[in-house]
């Protein structure tokens, strides 16, 4: 299909046709096609948005530097599937930029963040992770614990015994706590 029939399935009022669209567009190396992707990943429909962050992480390097940009914007699901996207690419050189994103104002950017860095392997996302099980949010501190399991570094046995301990009353978190431990030794 041309590219300018992709751009105007993308403005269909039938969100199967978008997400049809976007996939279409998810070609390794196209520059051209990093724009409207980009767009896509605001859609109304969340099935579009997360295909566009698919198909972003298909398209490759041209696709970083306008994600990293998205994941320092304002708009929270732009950044959430940016952070999508940026793992799905399994390129160490995003990491440093999804471990500022454990600082970030939305709780689901941060807990996005958390889970993608945990699922990417990078040792560097340890010592952020660590400092992320004091996070306000529980779904935060959940996701940092899970990621540190999934790294398994044994320096964050006792960060995790420490803040299972002052989870008091939370057994939901005691619990992904506990198989983090164990994942890790």
């Amino acid at each position: 299909m041309e590219f300018e029939d992709l751009l105007k399935q993308l403005e269909d009022d039938d969100p199967a046709v978008r997400r049809d669209a976007v996939e279409q567009l998810g070609v390794e190396g196209v520059k051209v096609n990093v724009e409207p992707l980009m767009k896509a990943l605001n859609d109304e429909n969340p099935d579009v948005r997360f295909q566009a962050s698919k198909s972003l992480a298909e398209v490759g390097e041209p696709a970083v530097d306008p994600l990293i940009q998205a994941l320092k914007g304002d708009e929270g699901n732009t950044k959430r599937y940016a952070t999508f996207a940026l793992k799905n690419m399994g390129d160490d050189n995003v990491v440093v930029h999804l471990i500022d994103a454990l600082e970030d104002d939305d709780w689901s950017v941060r807990k996005t963040s958390a889970k993608s860095l945990g699922e990417m392997g990078n040792q560097k996302a340890v010592e952020p992770l660590i400092n992320t099980l004091q996070d306000d949010d529980w779904g935060v501190r959940c996701s940092a614990a899970k990621a540190l399991g999934d790294l398994g570094d044994e320096t964050a046995i006792d960060p995790l015994k420490k803040a299972r301990r002052a989870a008091k009353g939370d057994k939901e978190f005691k619990k992904v706590a506990t198989k983090a431990i164990k994942k890790i030794g």
